[in-house]
């Protein structure tokens, strides 16, 4: 998860895991988002996060746009606890949220 780093500040290669619990199990099924396909985009070469500095008052929020392995575009909303990721949210990009994403990863060669 390192070469987010440049665009957040945030080193994430200290990170071990993923925070599920009733809080945030499955809430994401009202947009057809499994938890494991969350968990996914974090790896995806192509990944773009940045700081989502509107939301963040409590704790630092942060924006992710991935693919999944079977090549689905994710919008994901998450924060840091301890040395966790929390999904907050997760839903399909929009139209506007795709020709951004595939205009920053045109010359990408994976």
């Amino acid at each position: 998860m390192s070469d987010a780093t440049i665009e957040t500040g945030k080193n994430f290669e200290k990170l071990t895991g993923f925070e599920w619990d009733s809080g945030n199990k499955g809430k994401n099924q009202k947009h057809k988002v499994k938890d494991e396909e969350c968990e996914e985009v974090f790896f995806d070469y192509n990944k773009k996060i940045l700081k989502d500095a509107l939301h963040s008052g409590k704790e630092k929020r942060y924006l992710l746009i991935g693919r999944t392995k079977k090549k689905r575009l994710l919008f994901l909303v998450f924060t840091i606890r301890k040395d966790k990721v929390r999904i907050i949210s997760a839903r399909d990009l929009n139209q506007k949220e795709y020709k951004l994403y595939e205009e920053k990863n045109k010359n990408s060669k994976v």
